[in-house]
């Protein structure tokens, strides 16, 4: 708990003063306090927190919406709104900046405490899944130069089995000159083969690259196969031990 560093920006000394005592009570660091826009995004800058704690209205109206803004778009971190209003149109405004969290004043200790450590799990769960993306988009492009780096002469055309033909341009698969009617996730693990030809394609490679963010399983690689085949003139993808799949060159 002594990790979190919270910064609260809050106009009214006797409200920070107590939000300074109650998280410090249950084991926050407090790193500093803000009390007007321009204050608060230099804090945020010089002490890094790990939360952020707002009062919606500070010098002016709108103006601890305008550090939210800031934050979500400079500075990633969760950040909570203090309230002591309920007016329907400065909420919408604050719900514009996707807090990660609202404590009404007067707050509550107990609600304070669960109401940052809620937003610290979503915020992780959000940065997990960024990464995660990150790195599907990184591997997809590495396919792709892989896919490419196997033109033949000009032509993205690659040959492969015993008279198939596969247009990675297009996304189109060719026995004998001929077009074979697949569907699109059919084509997309193709090209996949076609870009580790000589290599192996594990069930990992093949649930990221084919079905990206949609979730599938060993399972859904393994009946996209088997449907596959029933489409091909013939038996050119091979297993590989238990660990994928591979194109007869």
């Amino acid at each position: 708990m002594s990790s979190v560093k919270v910064l609260i920006i809050e106009d009214d000394d006797v409200t920070a003063l107590n939000l300074k005592m109650s998280l410090e009570k249950q084991g926050y660091e407090v790193i500093a306090s803000a009390d007007t826009g321009v204050s608060s995004r230099n804090k945020i800058k010089v002490y890094n927190p790990d939360v952020v704690l707002i009062d919606i209205a500070l010098e002016s109206r709108d103006d601890g919406i305008e550090v939210a803004r800031f934050i979500r778009d400079k500075m990633p971190r969760p950040f909570i709104f203090l309230t002591a209003h309920s007016e329907s149109e400065m909420l919408d405004k604050a719900k514009q900046t996707e807090p990660y969290g609202y404590i009404v004043k007067p707050f509550d200790p107990i609600n304070l405490h669960t109401t940052i450590q809620m937003a610290l799990h979503r915020f992780q769960e959000e940065q997990k899944r960024n990464n995660d993306t990150n790195e599907l988009k990184n591997t997809q492009a590495h396919l792709e130069k892989l896919l490419y780096a196997k033109k033949l002469s000009d032509q993205p055309i690659v040959e492969f089995g015993d008279g198939y033909r596969h247009n990675i341009a297009l996304k189109e698969t060719c026995y004998h000159e001929e077009k074979i009617k697949l569907t699109k996730k059919d084509n997309a693990f193709i090209s996949l083969l076609v870009a580790q030809l000589g290599g192996v394609v594990d069930f990992a490679q093949a649930i990221d690259y084919v079905w990206s963010q949609e979730g599938a399983s060993e399972n859904s690689v393994r009946t996209l196969v088997w449907r596959l085949r029933s489409k091909l003139p013939t038996d050119v993808i091979k297993n590989a031990s238990g660990m994928g799949y591979y194109l007869e060159e």
